[in-house]
C-alpha cells in the first residue's frame, strides 16, 4: 500500500494549487490526444505519457534511450520466463526498439499489439507443446540439471532448443508433484485408494501438471484478448519512472480505494479456490449472500453479470479477477450463475450492499505477565475512509484501542506494523500525535526541491508510557514514517529488521469523465503518481535504507531480496536539514536497554537457529536443481526441513497468556458470525506463539525497569 490523499478529502477540502495545475494538465492531455481516428488506448497512452513528463518528482526523459528500455521490459513482462518467445520473435519486433517514445508521443500503437498477436501465436504451439511432453513418462533416474533463474535465461534459439526449454521444466514440474505424491503414500499405506504403483504415480502427477498449466494459459490467452494486455504494457511504462507509479484500469481502481478503506460494496462471500473452481469458502452473516438463503458454502461461480448485460464466463480467472467482477456500487445488481452441490446450475440476482472488513482494522490484546499486563495493538495497514465522515480512519481506531488498554492498566505497549505496507499520509501525522504533544513528524519535498514539514499540533497526549514499535522487511512507507518519527523522538524502542525501504509519496489522479459520482470511478481509471520524497526530522530518508531497529531480529526472508532497494527503478537516497524538534525521554537509557537485549537474543537457540538457516537459505537459493529423484528429494527434504525448522522455531513451545480486551470479548467469543470470530481466536492463538512478541514483551519490561 502506497501514501496517498482520497480525491474524495480533496473534494471536501480546499484543492492545493499543485492538484489544480495537475487537474488541468490531464484534461489538457486527453484533449491534446483526442484527434480522429485516435484509439481510447492511444489517448490514455499519450496522456499518462504527458503527466509522467510533466508532473513525476523525478522523470526520466522520453526518448529513444528510454524506448529501449519500455521494449526490453515489455518482452520480459510478456514472458518473463523467457520460454515462449523465439530469439527470431525478439529479432523481428526490434523494429520497434527505438520508436516506442513516438507512441508514448502519439504516434500510432503498433508495438503491443504486434508483440501480443505473436505471443498468442506462440503459447498456442506452447500449449500443444507440453501436452506433447507431458504425455509420456519421465525418467528420474536420469543425471541432469534445471536453473529456474529467470534473469539468466534467454530466449531460445529456435523450436528446439525451445522444446528441451519445456522438456526440463515440464520435468521439474512433474518431479516436484510426483514427490509430493511419494509421501502422501506413504503416510497412507494403509489406504486402498493409495495402492498404487510408481508409475501409476508419475502419470497422475504429469495429469496435475497438466490440469494447472492449461489452466495457467487459458488466463494467459484471456489477457491477450483483452483491455488487460494493455494495461500490462501501460505498467511497464509508468514502472520504469519508478515502483510505485502505476496505472489503476477503473476496476483496478476502485479496489485500490477499497483496500485503503477498508469498505467495499458487494454480496458478502469469501471466494476460495478449489483446483481451479472458484466456490464460496463462507458467508457474512446479514450480508446479500446470507440473506437470500440460496447462496450456500461451496458453491462453484460459473459466470458473472453486471444487471442485464451479458454474462462473463469466469473459468480460469483467479479469486482475485472474480471478487472485482462480484464488487461494484451500492444498490447495483449483480446476477451470478451458480454451479449446485447436486450438479444443477441456478442464476441468483444480489443487490450490493456495503461489506465492512473489520478484520482489517486495528485490534488489540492483553499480554498477562507476571508482573504486570503489556498491550498489544495490531495494525495491518494506514488506512482511512475518506468516503464517510464516520468512516474508519487507523488513527481514531488506534486511539480507541489505546483507551481500552489503559482501561486494563498495561504497563507498556506494542504497536505491531510488521507487513504493514503503508497507507494514508495524514494518517501517519495524526496517530504520531497520539504518543507525543506536538512537533514535526515528517518532511516532504517536491520535484522543484521544496520542502516542506507535516508536524502534529495538537498538545495532547493519549499516551506516554513505554512503548515499542514491531517492524520487518515488509513495513513499508507510513509504517517507516511513524517508526522513524518514533526513533527520532526517542519516544519508544523499535524492534524487528531492517524495513523496506519505501521513502516516496503518491497520489492517485483520476483519468477521464466520472461514471460513478459516490465510488469516484472514473472513464479510464486513475493513475498513481509520485509526487514527492519524505524525510526523516532527522533529515535523513527511509528511499533505499528504510528503518535500521533499535533492537535487530533474525530476518529469515532477508535472502529473497524483496526491498526497495532490490528494484531497478527506485529513486536514489538522500537527504534534508534536520528539522527543529526535541527528544523525549532524557531519563532513559536506550543504548542500555538496546545492549541487554541484543545479549538475550544472541544467547537464544531459537534466533541463532534462525539466522544460520537464513545464511544457508541465502547461499542456495540461485543454485541450479537436479532432476534426479534421489538427488532432487535430498534437496528438498533439507530444504523443507529448513524453511519448516524456521516455522517452528518462531513458535514458542509455551504460549503466551494473551487475552482479548474486556470491551472486545463478544467478538472472539459469542460472535454471530462464528466463523468470524474463529478467525478472530485464531489470531490470537498466532500472537500467543509469536516469539518475536514475546522478545518486544522483554524489551517493554526492561524499559520498565528504568523508566
Amino acid at each position: 500500500m502506497q501514501l496517498k490523499i482520497s480525491k474524495i478529502m480533496l473534494r471536501r477540502t480546499v484543492l492545493p494549487a499543485m492538484l489544480v495545475i495537475l487537474l488541468g494538465v490531464m484534461l489538457w492531455a486527453f484533449k491534446q490526444n483526442d484527434k480522429d481516428g485516435d484509439s481510447k488506448e492511444q489517448m490514455l497512452l499519450s496522456a499518462i505519457g504527458t503527466i509522467l513528463e510533466q508532473k513525476h518528482y523525478s522523470p526520466k526523459t522520453i526518448d529513444d534511450n528510454f524506448s529501449k528500455q519500455v521494449f526490453s521490459k515489455y518482452l520480459e513482462a510478456l514472458n518473463p520466463e523467457k520460454d515462449i518467445l523465439l530469439k527470431s520473435d525478439v529479432s523481428y519486433l526490434k523494429k520497434y526498439e527505438l520508436t516506442l517514445d513516438d507512441e508514448i508521443h502519439g504516434a500510432p500503437l503498433n508495438f503491443y499489439t504486434d508483440a501480443a498477436s505473436i505471443y498468442l501465436k506462440r503459447v498456442d504451439e506452447v500449449m500443444q507443446l507440453y501436452k506433447d511432453i507431458l504425455s509420456k513418462p519421465f525418467d528420474f533416474t536420469v543425471k541432469e540439471e534445471i536453473n529456474l533463474d529467470d534473469d539468466k535465461a534467454d530466449f531460445p534459439a529456435d523450436d528446439a532448443a525451445r522444446k528441451e526449454q519445456w522438456r526440463k521444466r515440464l520435468k521439474y514440474m512433474t518431479l516436484d508433484q510426483y514427490t509430493d505424491l511419494l509421501q502422501q503414500r506413504s503416510r497412507n499405506m494403509n489406504d486402498t485408494a493409495w495402492n498404487k504403483t510408481d508409475a501409476q504415480l508419475e502419470q497422475m502427477a504429469r495429469t496435475k501438471v497438466l490440469t494447472v498449466l492449461d489452466r495457467s494459459f487459458n488466463r494467459e490467452k484471456l489477457i491477450l484478448n483483452n483491455q488487460e494486455e494493455f494495461n500490462r504494457y501501460v505498467n511497464v511504462i509508468t514502472d520504469l519512472m519508478d515502483p510505485h507509479t502505476e496505472y489503476f484500469p477503473p476496476v483496478e481502481s476502485r479496489s485500490f480505494e477499497e483496500d485503503l478503506s477498508g469498505r467495499f460494496y458487494g454480496i458478502g462471500a469469501q471466494l476460495k479456490d478449489d483446483d481451479g473452481a472458484i466456490k464460496i469458502a463462507s458467508l457474512i452473516t446479514g450480508s446479500p449472500a446470507w440473506k437470500s438463503q440460496k447462496v450456500q458454502v461451496n458453491d462453484e461461480i460459473i459466470k458473472v453479470a453486471q444487471g442485464k448485460d451479458e454474462p462473463v464466463d469466469i473459468r480460469g480467472y483467479a479469486v482475485t479477477d472474480v471478487v472485482k467482477l462480484i464488487r461494484g456500487t451500492k444498490g447495483t445488481e449483480v446476477r451470478i450463475t451458480f454451479k449446485k452441490a447436486d450438479g444443477t446450475t441456478q442464476v441468483i440476482s444480489l443487490i450490493r450492499d456495503e461489506i465492512v472488513q473489520d478484520e482489517q482494522f486495528a485490534r488489540s490484546a492483553v499480554i498477562n505477565q507476571p508482573n504486570g499486563k503489556i498491550g498489544y495493538i495490531y495494525l495491518p495497514e494506514f488506512y482511512a475512509d475518506f468516503e464517510r465522515q464516520d468512516g474508519n480512519r487507523c488513527s481514531q481506531d488506534v486511539a480507541n484501542e489505546i483507551i481500552k488498554l489503559k482501561k486494563e492498566n498495561v504497563q507498556g505497549i506494542i504497536l505491531d506494523l510488521r507487513n504493514n505496507g503503508g497507507g494514508s499520509l495524514p494518517e501517519v501525522v495524526n496517530m504520531v500525535g497520539l504518543f507525543i504533544k506536538q512537533g514535526p513528524v515528517v518532511q516532504v519535498k517536491d520535484r522543484n526541491g521544496k520542502p516542506a514539514i507535516l508536524s502534529d499540533n495538537d498538545t495532547s497526549v493519549l499516551y506516554d508510557g513505554p512503548l515499542a514499535v514491531m517492524v520487518n522487511e515488509f513495513s513499508a512507507s507510513a509504517s517507516e514514517i511513524f517508526a522513524a518519527a518514533i526513533q527520532d523522538y526517542k519516544r519508544g524502542i523499535i524492534v524487528g529488521s531492517d524495513t523496506y525501504g519505501k521513502g516516496t509519496v503518491q497520489r492517485t489522479l483520476p483519468l477521464g469523465k466520472t461514471l460513478d459520482i459516490f465510488s469516484g470511478q472514473t472513464e479510464y481509471g486513475t493513475l498513481k503518481l509520485t509526487f514527492e520524497k519524505f524525510y526523516r526530522i532527522n533529515g535523513g530518508s527511509t528511499q533505499l535504507k528504510g528503518v535500521t531497529p533499535d533492537v535487530a531480529l533474525p530476518d529469515p526472508y532477508d535472502y529473497l531480496k524483496l526491498r526497495e532497494k532490490d528494484q531497478p527503478s527506485a529513486l536514489a537516497w538522500d537527504q534534508l536539514q534536520k528539522a527543529n524538534y526535541t527528544q523525549l525521554n532524557s531519563d532513559v537509557n536506550w543504548n542500555a536497554i538496546a545492549s541487554d537485549a541484543k545479549n538475550r537474543i544472541q544467547t537464544n537457540t531459537a534466533f541463532n537457529t534462525i539466522v544460520k538457516n537464513e545464511e544457508w537459505l541465502k547461499n542456495n537459493a540461485d543454485k541450479n536443481y537436479s532432476l534426479n529423484l534421489q538427488d532432487y528429494q535430498k534437496e528438498q527434504n533439507l530444504l523443507k526441513t529448513t524453511v519448516k525448522q524456521d516455522d517452528s522455531l518462531s513458535r514458542l513451545t509455551t504460549p503466551m497468556d494473551i487475552q482479548p480486551v474486556a470491551e472486545d470479548r463478544s467478538k472472539y467469543y459469542s460472535n454471530a458470525d462464528s466463523l468470524k470470530g474463529d478467525r478472530y481466536l485464531q489470531w490470537l492463538k498466532n500472537v500467543q506463539k509469536d516469539i518475536y512478541v514475546n522478545e518486544t514483551v522483554n524489551v517493554i519490561q526492561d524499559i520498565n525497569k528504568v523508566h
